[in-house]
Order: structure tokens, then sequence, then C-alpha cells
């Protein structure tokens, strides 16, 4: 059993801050990848950020410059530092992450439940 909890969404003006944690839990061999996905009302889920376990990294075009993903991998957490943020930016933020639960190469994956970012003034 493999869970993903996320936190740090909220309330927040234009041009504020919030920083996203996700963090994993359970039977983990080795986390292959992590991501930070939205969704907002009426529109499909897209990505926002990605990160590897070797610590590359890919963004969406309009988080660039604005948006940071890291991760901890003895914590076995994502974080998605946001700054400047933006009306757009209002969404349910997902955390996903591709496990092997085992030395087996077989990968899952997984996702978590979402945590609301609002950005209104």
């Amino acid at each position: 059993q493999v869970q993903l909890v996320e936190s740090g969404g909220g309330l927040v003006q234009p041009g504020g801050s919030l920083r996203l944690s996700c963090a994993a839990s359970g039977t983990i061999f080795s986390i292959n990848y992590m991501g930070w996905y939205r969704q907002a009302p009426g529109r499909e889920r897209e990505l926002v950020a990605g990160i590897t376990n070797e610590g590359s990294t890919d963004y969406a075009d309009d988080v660039k410059g604005r948006f940071t993903i890291s991760r901890d991998n003895i914590q076995r957490t994502t974080y998605l530092q946001m700054n400047s943020l933006k009306p757009e930016d209002t969404a349910v933020y997902y955390c996903k992450a591709i496990i092997r639960r085992t030395a087996a190469p077989n990968q899952f994956q997984y996702w978590g439940q979402g945590t609301q970012v609002t950005v209104s003034s």
C-alpha cells in the first residue's frame, strides 16, 4: 500500500506565494518520478512540473520562471514552490508518483487526494 499526502494549499492574493508538499509512504523500494498536476473547473488535468529520481525537471510553459519543483529522496517528499501566483493558477493541485514497490522492475502510478489553490484578491 502506498499513500501520497499533499499539503500547503490555500487562498493567496495575486502575486503571492505558496509551497505545496507531497509525502509518500508505504511499501516503497524507489520513487522514479514525482510530479504536480492541476485541474481547474471545466478543464482537463494538466502537468505543472515533474522531477525524476536523478533530479531532471520539466515545467509547463506558463509556470516556468515562477514555480520550482524539488524533492527530498530521504523524506520521500516533493515540493512545489509557487511564486508570483496569478488567478489563472487557481485549481486543485494533485501529486503523482511512479514507484517501484520491490526490487522487481514493475512500476506503479499513484495519485494524491489533491489540495485546493485559490488565487484571488
